[in-house]
């Protein structure tokens, strides 16, 4: 069964993963040594990095647009791999958020944060049972 967990901040609805509060422009690292498998704007998501290694992808969520890692790079754990975005992004094609003003959003959200999520094996899990 999948884990079901929620910290809410920043969070428009329920979700599986974390949130954790930050200014726009924090640095985020990899949390273990693996590759980008991942790297456009999701959906909900908004602007995504994967990080995938062994059987596990670790999704960073509500990126800055400005990437700093390709797809395929290879990063160690502990390198800075991206940075906390903005609230709202523009130009983004398809993008269905937006906030009560009108304003295209990063995705599902309500304020600059990091969503952070683990899947082993395709499954949710909750990330802070690894940290």
């Amino acid at each position: 069964m999948v884990n079901e967990f929620l910290l809410q901040v920043g969070a428009s609805s329920s979700h599986s993963g974390i949130d954790i509060p930050a200014p726009q422009g924090t640095k985020f690292i990899a949390v273990a040594d693996g590759e980008i498998t991942f790297r456009q704007f999701l959906g909900a998501g908004g602007y995504t990095i994967t990080l995938s290694f062994d059987n596990i992808r670790v999704t960073y969520c509500h990126c800055d647009p400005n990437f700093i890692v390709n797809v395929g790079d290879k990063v160690k754990q502990g390198q800075v791999i991206g940075y906390v975005g903005p609230k709202n992004v523009y130009g983004v094609k398809g993008n269905q958020y937006f906030d009560s003003n009108g304003n295209p959003t990063n995705g599902a959200t309500t304020g600059p944060h990091l969503h952070l999520g683990i899947r082993l094996d395709g499954k949710y899990q909750n990330p802070l049972n690894y940290f």
